[in-house]
C-alpha cells in the first residue's frame, strides 16, 4: 500500500481533533485522522455518549454523543481521511521537515505537520477489586446508554464527575440509585456534587464495596463505612464502577516529544519541541492549563494555524474571520 500523503496528520479523533481536522480545511489542509478506536469521538463517544456536556459555547447542554456527530458534520466538507483502528506507532522526521507516521498496522501516512490531540492516550477503567466474575453480568465501567438502567436498582461507586453526571442522569430511569464514595469529598464539580445533594440519589460517604454476590449476575452488594466498619447490604442488580482511568501515552514516549507525566508540553502555538510538532485538547501541558473541552477547541484552531505556516511560512497565523462575506 502506498503512502497516504497529507498536509496535517491528527492523532486523536476525539473533539478537539474533529475541529482540527475542519479548521485545518477551512485552511486549506487536507488532512489525516489516526486514532486506535473504531470510530470517531474519542473518549466522548466511547465512555460518556448519553452525558450531557455544559461547557461547549452555544450549546446550553449537548450529549456527548451529538457533539461527535456534529464535529464529523462540520469537518465532512473538506474530507479527512479516517484511519480508525490505527494506532500511530512510529514518527520518522524528514530532512525537508516533513514526517512519517506508521501505524500499528502497518499504514504509512506521509505529512508536513503533524497534531497530536490524543486526549490522555490509551486508557483503561481503573477495576473494582475482586469484583472481575460481574464483569459484563450487572457490574459496568461506564454507561454508553442510560436505557440499559431502566427500571435497575443501581449502585455507582465513585466520586468524580462521572460518577455524579451518571447518578443525575439516570434519575427517572433507574427504580433507585445509590452512590457510595470512600471520602466526603467529591471531585466532581461543585454543581454537580450540589444537585446530587439535592436530588433523590441515596448517597453514602466513607463508604465502600466490602463484596458482591448473585447467582453469575449482581444481585446484591455489601458495602460498609470504612471509618466503623460497620457493614450494610444494598439490594441492586446494576453497579456502575466509576472509578477513573488509567491511562498511557503509549508510543508517545518514543517520539522525542517533551512530556510532563502524562502530558506533552507545548508552547503558545501550541507546538512541541519538535519543530513541526503540534499538540491540542487534555493531552496538552503549560502553565495555567485549564482541561476543558472548550479549551481543547480553542487549542486546536491554534495549532492548526501556526502549522500552516509551518507548511508554508509565506502563510499568515491569522486566516481572518471565520464568518462568510
Amino acid at each position: 500500500m502506498d503512502p497516504l500523503e497529507v498536509d496535517l496528520s491528527i492523532i486523536g479523533a476525539g473533539p478537539a481533533g474533529l475541529y482540527a481536522a475542519y479548521y485545518a480545511g477551512f485552511r486549506g489542509l487536507s488532512t489525516a485522522l489516526i486514532d486506535s478506536l473504531p470510530e470517531p469521538g474519542g473518549q466522548v463517544a466511547a465512555l460518556y455518549p448519553e452525558k450531557l456536556i455544559f461547557d461547549v459555547a452555544g450549546f446550553p447542554a449537548i450529549k456527548g454523543q451529538e457533539l461527535i456527530e456534529r464535529c464529523v458534520q462540520q469537518a465532512a466538507p473538506y474530507h479527512p481521511r479516517y484511519l480508525l483502528g490505527n494506532r500511530a506507532e512510529d514518527l520518522t522526521a524528514h530532512d525537508d521537515g516533513s514526517f512519517t507516521i506508521r501505524t500499528h498496522r502497518d499504514v504509512e501516512v506521509r505529512t508536513k505537520a503533524v497534531l497530536i490531540t490524543g486526549g490522555i492516550g490509551t486508557f483503561t477503567p481503573r477495576p473494582l477489586p475482586d469484583a472481575e466474575a460481574y464483569e459484563g453480568q450487572g457490574l459496568v465501567y461506564f454507561v454508553r446508554e442510560l436505557e440499559t438502567m431502566r427500571d435497575r436498582e443501581v449502585l455507582i461507586v465513585g466520586g468524580g464527575d462521572s460518577a455524579c453526571d451518571w447518578a443525575l442522569n439516570l434519575e427517572g430511569i433507574a427504580s433507585s440509585i445509590t452512590l457510595i464514595h470512600r471520602r466526603d469529598r467529591f471531585r466532581a464539580h461543585e454543581d454537580s456534587v450540589s444537585k446530587l445533594m439535592d436530588s433523590s440519589v441515596r448517597v453514602m460517604t466513607f463508604t465502600e464495596v466490602a463484596r458482591i454476590e448473585g447467582r453469575d449476575v449482581v444481585e446484591r452488594v455489601t458495602v460498609f463505612d470504612n471509618r466503623s466498619e460497620e457493614r450494610e447490604i444494598l439490594e441492586v442488580n446494576k453497579v456502575v464502577a466509576a472509578l477513573g482511568f488509567k491511562s498511557d501515552l503509549g508510543p508517545l514516549k518514543s517520539w522525542d516529544v517533551k512530556i510532563d507525566g502524562r502530558h506533552v508540553l507545548v508552547d503558545t502555538r501550541m507546538q512541541t519541541n519538535i519543530p513541526g510538532v503540534f499538540a491540542a485538547g487534555d493531552i496538552t501541558e503549560y502553565e495555567g492549563k485549564v482541561r476543558l473541552i472548550s479549551v481543547g477547541f480553542g487549542e486546536a484552531a491554534t495549532a492548526v494555524n501556526n502549522a500552516a505556516v509551518h507548511i508554508d511560512p509565506d502563510a499568515r497565523v491569522f486566516p481572518g474571520h471565520s464568518s462568510g462575506g
